[in-house]
């Protein structure tokens, strides 16, 4: 057993009083400090989270089911003992860090979230609180230190997702519903928060400089406001700069992820499979979103979003202000599905020669726009404008409505000698002269200069 027994009462005594300093610490923040903080995310735009665990063995299936995937546990009702064993199955030996990070970093992505801790209790990290935990399988190599030390090398930021929720732990309330055999007799929540943040402090202190703490699990009875404030400042005392997400505290709204008004959220929202209708002026969030319908891997689902959909939606996001967080759910060898290394392929072309018109930008000024999307950014004297159009113009006229800058110059992104574009007014529009054909069948970028702010 490698399992650390501590005093908790003295540890939760001792945490509390130094929490409290750190919220007073984290509250002194001025706003100009929290933009610098969470300039390097803002810019990146775009991530890739991974869920794995030993929910990857059964791949979805149990029982003639086959719609399961990382909440197998729960969703297929598998007893304690029984899911246990998958501990003695676990042994990805196709696994290569190097590998995801390329293929990430090909994609165009910045960063990487994966899953320390899912609901399931199951640690991806060598931990000394607990033997659920990846030293106990047949593999027993330390994931996270050899994913962290991969993105390292490659220059991404490596983040943790890290479920407060914990259907293993002994000290986690409440039970599943259906658990009716297993008692709920002396457990301690405050104590199974001490051993999260003896897990949380393993995992800020033992593998470098670590971006996002991606809390998620939250939405039970258990926790509330002063817990996440708590944790928060936790986490902050350990890596200052880190970023940590809305689901640390207790007021998400859904999940359209957006903190309610008026209560704690941490440093950004977390839309979960859907984008904000409108951009959000102010507010910092992130979507996270499947490749199919299921975070974790499933054998059964082949229903893929095509690379035309998720290019568009990366446009779309940005175009609001947002991030994109796309996932991928590891096959239990090690691998990524084939299809999502495919996607991963395909975004990376489109980012290789439009990268620019995504990572560093503003959201649109304009309200809609009926071919496309726009991303903006400031340059010398005026604004860059970056036309996202999906629905090439036949008459080879693109329309800017409601403009009224003076135009400066436009180009093709993909053309590298940035020959100029025609630009005329019409009443209160900009109309751009374009080739016949669309350099991109998913979406073409054309950049539009004008002096000065947008005005409109």
């Amino acid at each position: 057993m490698k399992i650390r027994t501590v005093r908790v009462g003295v540890w939760i005594l001792v945490l509390a009083c130094l929490s409290c300093g750190f919220a007073v610490l984290a509250q002194r923040e001025t706003q100009q400090e929290r933009d610098a903080r969470m300039r390097w995310w803002r810019e990146a735009r775009f991530g890739l989270f991974i869920h794995w665990g030993l929910y990857s063995i059964p791949a979805g299936e149990w029982q003639g089911r086959t719609n399961h995937a990382e909440w197998i546990r729960t969703t297929a009702q598998i007893p304690l003992e029984e899911y246990d064993k998958f501990i003695g199955r676990f042994n990805p030996v196709q696994f290569n860090a190097d590998q995801w990070v390329r293929a990430a970093k090909a994609a165009g992505m910045k960063y990487i979230v994966i899953t320390s801790k899912h609901h399931d209790g199951f640690c991806l990290f060598d931990s000394q609180y607990t033997d659920f935990d990846v030293a106990s399988t047949p593999f027993k190599r330390d994931i996270l230190k050899e994913l962290a030390d991969a993105c390292h090398r490659e220059a991404i930021r490596i983040c943790w997702y890290h479920s407060i929720m914990d259907w293993h732990h002994p000290d986690y309330l409440p039970r599943r519903d259906w658990e009716k055999s297993r008692t709920a007799q002396g457990a301690n929540f405050d104590r199974y928060v001490a051993h999260m943040k003896n897990q949380l402090e393993e995992l800020l202190t033992k593998y470098g400089d670590i971006g996002v703490l991606w809390f998620d699990g939250e939405w039970e009875r258990t926790w509330n406001q002063n817990y996440g404030r708590d944790l928060y400042s936790y986490v902050r005392a350990k890596q200052p700069a880190i970023l940590v997400n809305n689901r640390v505290g207790a007021g998400r709204a859904g999940m359209q992820g957006l903190t309610r008004e008026g209560e704690f959220g941490g440093d950004f929202g977390t839309p979960e499979q859907e984008i904000p209708p409108t951009g959000l002026p102010g507010v910092y969030w992130e979507t996270c979103m499947t490749m199919n319908n299921n975070w974790g891997y499933n054998k059964n689902d082949s229903n893929w979003k095509s690379t035309r959909t998720l290019v568009r939606m990366l446009a779309d996001i940005a175009s609001k202000g947002g991030n994109f967080l796309l996932n991928v759910g590891p096959t239990a060898e090690g691998l990524f599905p084939q299809p999502s290394i495919d996607r991963l392929r395909e975004i990376g072309r489109w980012m290789d020669v439009n990268g620019e018109s995504i990572y560093a930008t503003n959201a649109s000024p304009f309200q809609k726009l009926d071919w496309g999307r726009c991303t903006s950014k400031p340059v010398d004297g005026g604004t860059r404008l970056y036309l996202h159009v999906f629905e090439w113009p036949s008459a080879g006229s693109l329309i800017v409505p409601g403009l009224f800058n003076a135009p400066r110059g436009a180009y093709l992104l993909s053309d590298s000698a940035r020959r100029p574009l025609e630009v005329t007014r019409k009443e209160d529009s900009l109309v751009i002269r374009v080739p016949p054909q669309a350099p991109d069948s998913i979406d073409s970028v054309v950049v539009l200069d004008v002096a000065g702010a947008v005005v409109k």
